[in-house]
């Protein structure tokens, strides 16, 4: 700008804000106070500028996959599985959220996720693939020899896939129940169970490594199955529906149905 230019500018910011913005008696000339608070705030929105700019301009992040999935297919390998698709497409956010197969289906089913893995009796025609999920009763390894009349239970809140399955099961062998516990995570549930509150009906993988046993009276329960759901077949959905896929194999132990 020519000295001239620049004087009319700061002219009018000046009118505009109402205050004088530089000393124009002082050699060199400097800022006056107001200009000093006005170069501060002129400082961060460059700042912002710039930041702004860059953040758009940047690919990563750009396109958004959402999957939902219950809380234990969230495993440790299901994590790195994640983690190893993010580093390689940077350009791509994951969205992962964890919640009840029933609640996960809804959601699919009104558009929020791009994939969807859930547990239910039996995979719906337009599952991608499916995976056996074998179930069994426990109780904790300090569980008395016979439980009292009525049997607590430990299970999950209503909606739960199993809760139902664990009532029409006890009913079935004539035994009266109560509920001790509900709990919204499968963490709770299994502490619940370790504590001696209760029995439970889970899926027998997720009780590796917990401090439970089997519930000899009623042994293992009819398996259900653990499907996987996508909207797209292409690019990037169908990478992860594979690598998905992959994982929940190894889990079951069997490869999955297409």
């Amino acid at each position: 700008m020519t000295q001239s230019t620049l004087s009319q500018q700061l002219a009018r910011l000046e009118d505009a804000i109402g205050q004088t913005l530089v000393d124009r008696d002082a050699r060199p000339v400097r800022p006056s106070a107001a200009g000093e608070r006005l170069l501060g705030y002129a400082r961060r929105i460059l700042a912002l500028q710039h930041e702004a700019t860059a953040a758009l301009g940047d690919p990563a992040g750009a396109t958004s996959v959402h999957i939902g999935l219950p809380e234990d297919i969230f495993s440790r390998p299901m994590a790195r599985l994640f983690g190893e698709f993010s580093k390689r497409h940077q350009e791509i956010r994951l969205d992962v959220s964890a919640g009840l197969s029933r609640d996960l289906t809804r959601r699919y089913r009104g558009g929020e996720f791009d994939i969807v893995v859930v547990k239910e009796p039996a995979p719906s025609n337009d599952c991608r693939a499916s995976f056996p999920e074998s179930m069994g009763w426990f109780e904790s390894k300090d569980a008395p020899k016979a439980w009292p009349d009525p049997v607590p239970l430990v299970t999950f809140p209503l909606g739960g896939l199993y809760r139902e399955t664990m009532f029409e099961r006890i009913e079935r062998e004539r035994r009266r129940w109560y509920i001790a516990f509900s709990g919204s995570s499968l963490n709770n549930v299994l502490v619940a169970v370790e504590g001696g509150l209760g029995i439970t009906l889970l899926p027998i993988a997720s009780t590796r490594g917990r401090h439970v046993r089997p519930y000899a009276p009623f042994r293992e329960e009819s398996a259900i199955v653990v499907s996987v759901y996508a909207w797209e077949n292409t690019g990037h959905i169908v990478e992860l529906v594979e690598q998905i896929g992959a994982v929940l194999s190894e889990r079951s132990g069997c490869p999955g149905k297409s």
